[in-house]
């Protein structure tokens, strides 16, 4: 009885098995990579609805690599670029990219994480930033006209 009972259990396993396969024929399949990995992702049927815990991803530069099959196995790949930044953002002010310096040169650094995101962390969460040249130069040029103004009006008896 009881290797009855498994070969029944076996064969409706077997059954269910070609009836996925058969359904899943008909369906495109896609194989998700992430960079140059040779194991896939996710191997999964479309339409799918998929989310990418970035959260095990570490930060910089990678790829999602996306391998779309068909029922008749012709492939199809997209690869799309992307950068992760889970840890704290790093602002630097007083050097850019690529600039060519020279003698002392004084830097602001503020790096601000998330934190756990069940509350909020004030201190730290905005970078500080010196004021632009252009700001001064307006200050200055409202400064010269309103002397100027006070001194005209002043001399014409306003």
């Amino acid at each position: 009885m009881n290797n009855i009972e498994n070969s029944i259990e076996n064969d409706t396993e077997i059954s269910i098995a070609t009836e996925i396969n058969a359904h899943n024929n008909h369906r495109s399949a896609v194989v998700i990579f992430l960079d140059d990995d040779i194991v896939p992702y996710a191997e999964l049927f479309v339409p799918i609805n998929f989310e990418l815990d970035t959260r095990k991803l570490v930060d910089g530069d990678h790829i999602l690599k996306i391998v779309s099959r068909d029922s008749l196995g012709k492939e199809g790949i997209r690869k799309i670029p992307f950068t992760v930044r889970n840890g704290p953002a790093i602002a630097i002010e007083g050097i850019s990219d690529n600039e060519i310096v020279d003698g002392v040169i004084p830097l602001m650094i503020n790096a601000y994480g998330k934190g756990d995101q069940k509350r909020f962390m004030i201190e730290g969460s905005e970078t500080p930033h010196s004021i632009p040249a252009w700001f001064w130069v307006i200050i200055i040029g409202f400064m010269g006209w309103a002397i100027f103004y006070g001194i005209a009006a002043m001399s014409t008896g306003y």
